[in-house]
């Protein structure tokens, strides 16, 4: 099973490689050339030493000949194994280029749930790491793979040109070299693939603890981080060990077959100078021949161990790549009025355990809707399958009577305006991160987001205001959420989600920002996830969510008059302590 995932790699990174075809031609071509004309130059030595073989039998004239010849095939040798390197170093490069730009595409169209199950650290070292390992799998690989095969069949001519028989026997003897090649080679692969995936299970860990250093710091989890970090370590060094013990094995034993082959064709070689049938020339152009013959298989032995380790890390780019993408709906949804109907949704992360079953609204355009509840019934669940983040088990939702299911993605999203909890700032400047959706706006639209938004006043403090280049720790958090407000502001988009929008801010900005909300608002489909209730107070539906179901609906006063979940959850927010 391993040699077949191994082979459906190989094919795979192939299928890339082939899209350079031109390339690997001309590469071909020149390491035939280059492979050919050093083949040839011990002939041309084999030539010189016969015409020096004996005192007083040097001719001077044709061996200067010869010496000009080897030279210039020196020299020619030289320049087309440089453009054989330099074509090899752009297919190289070219590919690992295609297939990292292909993974980070399919990490923007993979559904959530892949990334939900797989660390960042570990996706970011298949993205880097891995492809860095592949790219030098295949350097390796194209600079001796196609020289080595070249000049294995070239030298077989040659060699038996010179004497049958020898060449005979050091073909049947090639096998040899192979089967344990092979052999070692099937044992590497499992540990260079365990290696590969151990470092991105460390790669995880060190983004996790620098990450969240401040949590580890206050939680005094300084000593387990590093006894998690220490158990990991000791894994790699583990499996890095292993795979480079079997990797080390593959070219001591090819050496030690061939030397013994090389060791055989010289006793036969003697024996024929004896009996005639080979010159003192000849049997050093066979000499250097089988020597020649035999390298290769030492250097592909090489290059089989590096692969290895390639197509292991091959192995793991492709699973990411072949991910299967999220379904895109063909249709394009214009702007919308923002009515939305969710009909019979049941929707659940694990399968066994049940979370959102047969929820039905209705929502008009302009109504403004809350969605409170205790942690985990489902509140920000409903966000993530409006904006299709995932979709549903069963059922429909719709927008404008359009199912979202039939429009794209992109159409979708850019109907509403969504500010979260979880805060984002990329690396840029003030400008940048709040024109993201609205990248032609201008400073005078800008600053004017900004003051409803209220993170003008500490954005003009910054040493160059707009263009102040920012970083993830620029900010406080609550300036990084009112940055984030300010870029819905600046949309206007007309449908609004608020999950916990303002939970990074105080008390007093808090209520300017309501006022700024209200007024965006206004006319817009809006749903407000809180768990401060004050805030959507003034919410013309409530929905009061438990374990995935809507136990209570209405308005404040309604929903207060009941005398139900929403008031005792709302009283217990304002009780004083006696």
């Amino acid at each position: 099973m391993k040699g077949k995932t191994n082979s459906d790699t190989l094919r795979k990174v192939l299928k890339v490689i082939s899209s350079y075809h031109i390339f690997l031609i001309l590469s071909i071509i020149f390491a035939a050339v280059s492979v050919i004309l050093q083949l040839y130059i011990p002939l041309l030595f084999g030539d010189a030493i016969d015409n020096i073989i004996a005192e007083g039998k040097v001719d001077f004239a044709a061996l200067g000949v010869v010496l000009s010849k080897i030279l210039t095939l020196v020299v020619i040798t030289s320049i087309a194994t440089w453009i054989m390197n330099m074509l090899n170093n752009t297919i190289t490069y070219r590919v690992v280029r295609d297939i990292r730009s292909r993974a980070i595409r399919q990490i923007q169209g993979v559904p959530l749930g892949f990334i939900d199950q797989h660390s960042v650290g570990d996706i970011v070292s298949r993205v880097i790491a891995d492809a860095d390992q592949l790219s030098d799998g295949l350097l390796l690989g194209f600079n001796q793979l196609f020289s080595g095969i070249i000049m294995i069949i070239v030298t077989l001519i040659f060699m038996f040109s010179k004497s049958v028989a020898i060449t005979l026997f050091v073909v049947i003897m090639t096998p040899v070299s192979f089967i344990v090649a092979k052999f070692i080679a099937q044992r590497s692969f499992s540990m260079f693939k365990l290696q590969s995936e151990t470092r991105g299970e460390q790669t995880a860990l060190i983004d996790e603890m620098i990450g969240n250093a401040k949590v580890v710091k206050a939680f005094g989890y300084e000593d387990d981080s590093s006894e998690r970090f220490n158990e990991i370590n000791l894994r790699l060094q583990k499996y890095s060990q292993n795979a480079v013990f079997y990797s080390s094995l593959v070219n001591p034993s090819t050496r030690f077959v061939n030397s013994v082959i090389y060791a055989i064709v010289t006793l036969a070689g003697a024996f024929s100078i004896l009996g005639g049938s080979l010159t003192v020339g000849g049997l050093s152009v066979l000499l250097n021949y089988a020597n020649q013959y035999m390298k290769p298989f030492n250097d592909i032995s090489a290059v089989i161990t590096e692969l290895q380790n390639a197509l292991a890390c091959a192995a793991r780019l492709f699973e990411l790549i072949e991910k299967e993408r999220e379904n895109d709906g063909n249709a394009e949804l214009d702007e919308a009025a923002g009515e939305v109907d969710i009909e019979n949704v049941s929707f659940s992360y694990v399968k066994e355990k049940k979370l959102i079953e047969d929820f039905s609204l209705k929502i008009k355009p302009g109504t403004r809707v809350a969605i409170v509840g205790p942690t985990g019934c489902g509140k920000t669940t409903m966000i993530n399958l409006l904006m299709r983040f995932y979709d549903v088990d069963k059922g429909d939702i719709k927008v404008d009577e359009e199912s979202i299911y039939e429009v794209s993605r992109h159409s979708l999203r850019r109907n509403y305006g969504m500010v979260l909890q979880d805060t984002w700032i990329k690396n840029g400047t003030v400008r940048d991160n709040i024109n993201v959706g609205k990248p032609d706006a201008t400073d005078e639209e800008i600053i004017k987001a900004a003051k409803e938004a209220h993170s003008w006043e500490f954005i003009k403090r910054l040493p160059k205001k707009l263009d102040t280049v920012l970083n993830e720790d620029s900010l406080s958090q609550g300036q990084k959420q009112l940055l984030c407000i300010t870029r819905v502001m600046l949309c206007l988009p007309p449908m609004l989600i608020l999950d916990e929008a303002t939970s990074s801010i105080d008390t007093r900005t808090e209520l300017l920002i309501q006022e700024a909300f209200d007024k965006m608002m206004k006319g817009r489909t809006s749903f407000i996830v809180a768990h401060r209730l004050s805030t959507i107070r003034n919410a013309d539906i409530i929905l009061v969510m438990k374990d995935g179901h809507i136990i209570e609906q209405g308005n404040h006063e309604e929903l207060m008059a009941k005398n139900g979940f929403y008031t005792n959850l709302y009283n217990s927010q304002f009780a004083r302590v006696s």
